[in-house]
């Protein structure tokens, strides 16, 4: 036996020290690498930049000794241009990678499958940062990572900025080799995702629609979510089974929605909204889902985006639709200084069945700000409310078992912790399931009260997620623009194609300026006339005379301009390429007239953070003025995230005065935004709508003096596909046309004459 055993250690100990370290430069020599490596070993990337790689690791380890392929220094290994990391083997680590400046295409970013043949088990990414690796054109769609084939982890890393369509992380449930998965999506930092003007803004989702009754196991667990607003769905899980446990969730607009599959868990999760608008918490859609004790704090959502919003399900639905919420348990919650909670939200003809076997038992609300807390949309007999405690402040008339209290609270790191006196009642199925679905069993009290889970979540999100060797970029510090003065067209062009990007305000000195070419406009660029009217003319026609550069931030303020010669489509177009970059438009105390065209057209597929029109007067101009008409495809696609037009005035145009179109039926985005407040237009007509809104999912129409507009046809026009909300208040409306309204249309005080 001694003899055996010594025959054991002394094979064991050939094969740990036959592992060998390898060092590559190149991507001939890595695949060389990998297609020799044993258990053990390790391959060393050289540090520098690797560009236009596909790198394919198919290599075999065990699971007491991975191959790690490493880099030679952690973000000192950059993955740029077209490349991609393909992962087929087992038991292999990747450690320390930075993919920046490129881009994947059609595939994704790091994919746990080779082919359909080759996938990766037992696999690892960790240490690694993935920022800005963005397909070019915004609605080019891939993921960042795809996950296939079983126990495969991502642990670690930084993922940011991603611009163009497509779900940050994939869970691929194909076929049995990539379900019951059991993956691990942990101590990760994702931050920073822009709305996306569209659907596909998630950054998790686990299995799609047409798998959602298989099982995945996928864990996301202690990670760190940081204005993630791309779209409703944060985390969407779509299949069974699956667990999102001890994340932090700070400033995202948006929640972890549980969109298909059942019996999924939802437990100490911290929703840090912090008032920001259209954050929120938890959407319940199927059956047995679990949300237990999480703490929703200053979240400011409504709708779908409501801190938590359990909706109707679609009678005989098939999986794919919206299976009626049944056997769900929500105990143990905190809201603190939410908006209202919705039950039975998205009540319409087809989704007609209300929640049913639904145990709502020890939350706490503690609200000082709004009169209720919660809205009901349909019939609610099919909640069990028990042992809820709700501040004594609010006016609401309350079912029963929801009991108004003093509640006090408890300072607890950045967040005020409420807590309760009211006797809890203890949840029998929770307790008999507790070591099967939960990692802890709920306290004693009510509500999210354990100030130490608090710190924990926090501390955890802020000191051990991420790639620790990656440094957030900070604020960029604001370079004061250069000041020029152009005072003829020639020198007006050349400043603009020298600046490279660096912020310029350009003094247009001359009297008249004559352009026979486009004017790109790119980085941070100012125009202004200091306030003295300047022509602009071409001598040929121009498709435009100002296109603005995807991620650019153009101002014209103080100008006075006369198109009257100007020969032009348009005055200002979007970028035409389709980018997945945003950018930012201002016009601030500035007058524009003749123009004989568009004034400003977003161009399909490109997408403005905002836009801003404050302070001018249009005058005497025949076209569009503000024409976003052109997503038409009904894919829920919009131009601008925020189009704020006031204390504007417009006379004698011969044009529509805006025009928005957000077609399809898509639910999953905030956008557009429209404020047209406290402008006066006189005079002005079009053979459409003067404003026609289609699918703007929120607008202001407030405090404007109509005159003479659009007499004996539409002044505006509302419609919509899906639920919006939008407001017609306190105008004056003088010798106008008609207002064509829908049910989403609030029309209070106003003077129609």
């Amino acid at each position: 036996m001694i003899r055996l055993l010594l025959l054991n250690c002394f094979l064991l100990s050939a094969v740990l020290t036959s592992a060998e370290t390898i060092n590559v430069k190149n991507i001939d020599e890595l695949n060389k690498a990998n297609k020799a490596a044993k258990p053990g070993d390790i391959i060393v990337l050289q540090n520098g930049e690797w560009r236009d790689v596909i790198i394919r690791l198919n290599c075999m380890g065990t699971k007491e000794q991975h191959i790690i392929f490493k880099a030679q220094q952690s973000g000192k290994v950059i993955i740029s241009g077209h490349s991609q990391l393909k992962l087929g083997g087992s038991f292999i680590d990747v450690d320390g990678w930075l993919f920046t400046n490129g881009y994947a295409g059609n595939d994704a970013v790091i994919d746990f499958r080779i082919d359909k043949k080759q996938l990766a088990n037992n696999c690892r990414v960790t240490n690694t940062v993935i920022d800005d690796f963005n397909n070019p054109k915004r609605l080019d769609e891939n993921y960042w990572v795809s996950f296939s084939g079983k126990n495969n982890r991502v642990d670690h890393c930084t993922f940011q900025n991603k611009k163009n369509m497509g779900v940050l992380m994939a869970i691929i449930l194909d076929d049995d080799r990539s379900r019951e998965n059991f993956h691990s999506i942990d101590h990760n930092y994702f931050g920073f995702r822009l709305p996306l003007a569209s659907n596909s803004g998630e950054i998790i989702r686990i299995g799609v629609s047409q798998h959602c009754e298989f099982n995945s196991n996928t864990q996301v667990v202690d990670n760190f979510f940081e204005h993630c607003d791309g779209e409703t769905e944060i985390v969407s899980v779509k299949s069974c089974s699956n667990v999102v446990r001890n994340n932090l969730f700070k400033e995202c607009q948006g929640g972890v929605v549980l969109r298909h599959g059942h019996y999924n868990t939802v437990e100490n999760n911290i929703f840090l909204g912090n008032n920001k608008e259209g954050t929120g918490g938890v959407r319940i859609i199927n059956r047995g889902q679990w949300v237990v004790n999480n703490l929703f704090y200053k979240c400011r959502g409504v709708g779908f985006r409501s801190p938590l919003s359990v909706m109707n399900g679609v009678p005989n639905s098939p999986a794919f639709r919206y299976v009626p919420v049944t056997d769900a348990k929500i105990v143990n919650n905190s809201f603190y200084e939410c908006t209202p909670i919705s039950l039975c939200e998205g009540s319409d003809t087809e989704r007609s069945v209300p929640p049913s076997n639904v145990i709502f038992a020890n939350n706490i609300f503690y609200n000082s700000r709004d009169k209720i807390i919660y809205n009901v949309y349909d019939n609610i007999s099919g909640f069990a409310f028990s042992s809820n405690a709700v501040s004594s402040e609010v006016t609401q008339a309350l079912a029963n078992g929801f009991v108004k209290t003093k509640l006090s609270s408890e300072k607890s790191g950045a967040a005020d912790l409420p807590h309760s006196t009211i006797k809890v009642i203890k949840v029998d199925s929770l307790n008999i399931d507790i070591t099967k679905r939960l990692s802890d069993k709920p306290g004693n009290a009510a509500g999210f009260a354990d100030a130490k889970r608090w710190l924990k979540v926090n501390e955890n999100a802020h000191t051990q997620c991420g790639a620790k060797w990656f440094e957030q970029p900070s604020m960029h510090i604001m370079l004061e623009a250069i000041e020029i003065n152009c005072n003829d067209s020639k020198s007006l062009i050349s400043t603009l194609e020298a600046t490279n990007s660096n912020p310029v305000r350009i003094h247009l000195t001359g009297t008249s300026y004559q352009i026979d070419q486009p004017i790109i406009i790119s980085g941070k660029t100012t125009i202004t006339t200091d306030k003295k009217t300047v022509k602009i003319s071409s001598a040929s026609s121009l498709v435009n005379l100002f296109e603005i550069k995807a991620g650019s931030r153009f101002t014209i303020t103080d100008s006075k301009l006369d198109l009257t010669d100007l020969h032009a489509s348009g005055l200002i177009t979007s970028d035409l390429n389709g980018s997945s970059n945003h950018s930012v438009l201002f016009l601030t105390n500035n007058s524009f007239s003749n123009m004989n065209g568009v004034f400003f057209n977003a161009a399909k597929a490109t997408v403005f953070d905002s836009i801003i029109v404050s302070k001018n007067a249009f005058n005497s101009n025949k076209g569009t003025l503000f024409n976003f008409n052109n997503e038409t495809d009904k894919k829920g696609y919009y131009d601008v995230e925020q189009l704020k037009i006031v204390n504007n005035t417009f006379n004698d145009n011969k044009g529509q005065l805006i025009g928005m179109i957000r077609s399809g039926n898509d639910e999953s985005t905030m956008g557009p935004l429209l404020f047209f407040k406290n402008n006066i237009v006189d005079n002005c007509n079009s053979k459409e709508p003067l404003i026609y809104l289609f699918g703007t999912q929120l607008s202001f129409i407030e405090s404007n003096r109509f005159m003479s507009d659009n007499a004996g046809s539409v002044l505006i026009k509302y419609e919509d596909n899906v639920r919006a909300v939008h407001i017609i208040n306190n105008n004056s409306i003088t010798k106008s046309g008609s207002i064509e309204k829908n049910k989403f249309v609030t029309d209070r005080n106003n003077n129609i004459q």
